[in-house]
């Protein structure tokens, strides 16, 4: 056998590097609390269970529901996007249903990268940008996000050259890993600076409706013209405390859709149709109970950062999204603190490498377990100072 290139290119996922590693010292007897992976906790609400049982207990449900997502799907993420941004889109055109956000991301590169072209990645980011552009044959190039522009997008840091030969600006606020959060002038810049160079702007906003202290995410499809040039990736995972169930959707410029389209018929046979209907059921019924779920978060996110200091670790707290990007204590790369506070603390955080190599110096702490549990990762860490 001769295995291709371009999987002998791709490194290991850095979170299944990392399940190996907690699944030895779990059979060791070691108690590891996990802050590595993004995956919420908590559950849905009961409802959209209840949804998905009884859609699952239909005969006629088990069959292909259809590529694009069914109509009633398409519907509520169109009424979602105009109740949520005020942005109307065609359910038939310009939305379709994803197996998880991540992989439209990774398939939007087979739609419009060929071999040799550009992907301009964020840099920190999240690493299925960079593996996307490189299985569809292309290569990355980093933008940097920097701590002290805020972590906004450098535009200025583009070359021209390399922006003429690139098909894909990616975005995504409130950002994973860094937390950084932008407004609709930042989004403003992406969209002319896209239509300058002709490239597809990709926006990838799963933790839109995952936000503290008041902050209201936007869309990058608010701005006017984006739908020109821009496509959003989305999910229910997040939002809805569903990541297991692979639900999401891309939304945008309907070209970019129908290409994405063209690469799913292709590839998959569409969502499970019991979990398109509970995802329809999430998106159309009541929203109150997000701020309370939110709240959670927040206390997480408020002892995160209370115990921070203790452990020698720094960061600012974040508006969105579930994490905390902290520097590490002097003396450390990101990678020798993140395997010391495993094997001697039984905690994982995730080194900041693994979103490029300006997350050097950084790890990324997630906020998806109780906060008791929360409190004593940060005991274990400060016991390591």
């Amino acid at each position: 056998m001769r295995i291709a290139r371009r999987v002998e290119a791709l490194p290991e996922y850095i979170f299944a590097q990392a399940s190996t590693k907690i699944a030895t010292l779990r059979k060791k007897g070691i108690d590891v609390i996990d802050l590595g992976m993004g995956s919420p906790d908590l559950p849905p609400p009961k409802p959209i269970i209840d949804t998905l049982y009884e859609a699952a207990l239909q005969p006629d449900n088990h069959g292909y529901a259809g590529y694009y997502g069914t109509p009633a799907f398409r519907k509520a993420v169109a009424d979602y996007y105009g109740r949520r941004f005020g942005v109307e889109l065609d359910p038939n055109t310009e939305v379709l249903s994803l197996i998880g956000s991540k992989e439209g991301i990774a398939n939007i590169n087979l739609a419009f990268v060929d071999p040799g072209d550009i992907v301009i990645v964020s840099d920190p980011g999240y690493p299925t940008y960079t593996m996307g552009a490189i299985l569809a044959g292309g290569e990355s190039y980093p933008m940097p996000l920097r701590e002290d522009q805020g972590y906004r997008p450098d535009l200025s840091a583009i070359p021209p050259g390399v922006a003429e030969k690139a098909k894909i600006l990616w975005i995504n606020y409130p950002n994973n890993p860094t937390g950084a959060v932008a407004d609709l002038e930042t989004y403003a810049c992406c969209v002319a600076f896209a239509r300058e160079y002709g490239l597809l702007l990709c926006s990838d906003n799963p933790y839109c409706d995952l936000t503290f202290d008041g902050y209201v995410a936007p869309s990058v499809l608010q701005v006017p013209g984006a739908m020109d040039v821009a496509i959003e990736f989305n999910s229910l995972s997040k939002t809805y405390n569903m990541a297991g169930w692979r639900v999401g959707m891309a939304v945008g410029n309907a070209k970019a859709i129908a290409a994405l389209a063209t690469i799913k018929t292709n590839v998959d046979s569409g969502i499970f149709r019991p979990l398109q209907m509970a995802a329809t059921y999430a998106m159309n019924a009541d929203q109150s109970w997000l701020a309370e779920r939110n709240m959670i978060y927040q206390r997480r996110r408020d002892v995160v950062m209370e115990f921070l200091p203790r452990a020698g670790l720094r960061a600012q707290a974040p508006k969105g999204g579930l994490y905390v990007w902290a520097r590490v204590p002097e003396g450390y790369t990101a990678t020798e603190y993140a395997e010391r506070a495993l094997q001697e603390a039984g905690v994982w955080v995730t080194p900041g490498p693994a979103y490029g190599t300006n997350g050097e110096g950084y790890v990324r702490i997630s906020l998806v377990l109780p906060e008791e549990r929360l409190r004593e990762a940060g005991e274990r860490l400060a016991s390591l100072r």
